[in-house]
């Protein structure tokens, strides 16, 4: 009784020593500013000298200030910023020129204006494997494992960021097979299941468990002795659901493997979590300035962590790594393939305003949709200026922005690029511009033509391209449209994406 009380308290006196050892590395560090998102969004105004915001359109079509959805109305800045003039006025018309000069130029606006800057201390990543198990996807016999990437919080210990991420590979491939990272919850396909024998144990244990702490269910599990609270799943050996197989179920059976990624593992999607997750980190809890990274810019540094595990993996071909997104995802699928040149190839989903859409189109969602609503978090502080009503440096409209969507596409240049749409009668809204899209898609072929790639094949007149019917493919070249039959989802074109990415990565 005594060694036991002796026990009880040498526990606890470790306990309050790691409490005082927490509490007293805490008092070193400054305290994680704890805003609301409309709180940290008036600070970045009053940062900004903004005194007032432009409202964003409604997407109530009945709503007095509702988006513009009238074609003649569409394009009230027609000549979008220049993708191969540097800033000096000389053309560039050499892929070294590209590269060199106006790529950087490109990169250097969009960090600056409008997705903000990757700090340059982000911390590095180590990987764990989780769980390592064999399982299957449909008839398909994979490698699944789940993995954390924790970041080192070393610098500032008071925030933990650990990104979740699953990677699934067959498991009868002759080789490193190719990969296409999807933002997603991080999650086994089919968790292996304990054999008969142990499930057996499992219900005893807990039915005497449940007994001890309720003993009327004693004469439940008398009654009906056959009864176990875990049951084993059974077997599919149905017919396949009519219909396209799912994505995942796609790539494997063409030899692909995919991984999941979790992007609020990396990154809050709210305004409230700009002092937390990666950017709080970085900045040690407090709000950011102008030039800081948004949403989109964290969730594309987690994909890239991603990427650097999937480089040290035997069963990845790490040169054939795709990225892949749809709606807010899909933007931030085009901005991790825009920044980073080790992604291959990109299915870029349903992306709208901050994705391909072009900013300077007044159709559906707008500038003003991200600067004054609570997607500002997606976007750099600096962003908030091109919505700007009243301010120290006047007002701004999308017209002032010094770069836009079609130059987003273009950094992709030369990898294969798919820039997929539904349609709005099934849920893929017009608010999302479609035609803005294609509109930025086809003003990006130019810079896909300089380094050898092949553009849509339609022509570089944006003013006046017109989006082909829907389920006519444009997928020649590496850079490739179709507007799909269904909602917001890029499901019904993984058919067409995956032979079309074999083309050129695995060719």
């Amino acid at each position: 009784m005594k060694k036991a009380i002796y026990i009880l308290f040498a526990l606890a006196l470790s306990s309050a020593s790691a409490q005082e050892a927490t509490t007293a590395a805490a008092s070193k560090y400054t305290a994680v500013v704890n805003f609301t998102a409309e709180q940290d969004h008036r600070q970045m105004m009053t940062q900004l000298g903004i005194q007032g915001l432009r409202p964003g359109p409604s997407g109530d079509e009945n709503a007095p200030n509702h988006a513009n959805y009238n074609e003649a109305l569409a394009n009230p800045y027609p000549n979008l910023p220049e993708l191969l003039t540097l800033k000096n006025g000389k053309k560039v018309t050499t892929p070294e020129g590209w590269r060199k000069q106006r790529r950087p130029e490109i990169a250097e606006n969009f960090e600056r204006e409008v997705f903000g800057r990757v700090p340059k201390d982000a911390p590095k990543v180590t990987w764990k494997t989780l769980i390592s198990e064999r399982e299957y996807v449909g008839w398909i016999p994979v490698n699944a494992k789940k993995l954390v990437g924790q970041v080192d919080n070393s610098s500032y210990p008071l925030l933990e960021v650990n990104i979740a991420m699953t990677v699934v590979t067959p498991a009868n491939a002759k080789g490193p097979v190719p990969v296409l990272m999807m933002f997603g919850p991080s999650v086994l396909p089919a968790p292996a299941q304990p054999p008969k024998e142990s499930l057996e144990k499992i219900n005893a244990a807990l039915k005497e468990l449940l007994v001890n702490a309720d003993p009327s269910l004693k004469a439940v599990f008398e009654q009906y002795p056959a009864y176990n609270p875990v049951v084993a799943p059974a077997p599919n050996f149905g017919p396949p659901p009519a219909g396209d197989p799912p994505p995942t179920h796609q790539l494997l059976a063409a030899g692909w493997g995919y991984a999941l990624i979790e992007p609020g593992s990396i990154q809050a999607d709210n305004g409230a979590g700009l002092t937390k997750g990666i950017i709080g980190l970085v900045n040690k809890g407090q709000p950011r300035k102008p030039d800081d990274w948004g949403a989109l810019r964290a969730w594309a540094w987690g994909a890239s962590r991603g990427l650097d595990y999937l480089e040290t993996d035997p069963a990845v071909n790490a040169k054939q790594v795709g990225i892949e997104g749809v709606s807010r995802f899909g933007k931030a699928a085009l901005v991790a393939m825009a920044f980073d040149e080790r992604f291959a190839v990109a299915l870029i989903g349903s992306s709208g305003e901050g994705g391909a859409k072009l900013h300077r189109r007044n159709f559906g969602e707008a500038v003003e949709s991200l600067t004054s609503s609570g997607e500002y978090h997606w976007m750099a502080g600096n962003f908030l200026k091109y919505g700007a009503a009243e301010a120290t440096f006047g007002s701004k409209t999308a017209n002032d922005i010094p770069v836009d969507a079609h130059q987003l596409i273009a950094l992709c240049a030369p990898r294969p690029t798919f820039i997929s749409y539904g349609i709005p009668e099934q849920g893929d809204a017009k608010w999302l511009d479609q035609q803005g899209s294609y509109m930025a898609t086809v003003a990006a072929g130019p810079a896909f033509k300089l380094l050898g790639a092949k553009d849509l094949g339609v022509g570089n007149n944006y003013k006046t391209a017109k989006m082909p019917a829907v389920n006519i493919s444009l997928l020649d070249g590496e850079l490739a449209w179709r507007q799909h039959d269904g909602g917001h989802t890029d499901a019904p074109n993984f058919k067409y994406f995956i032979p079309w990415a074999d083309k050129f990565i695995r060719k």
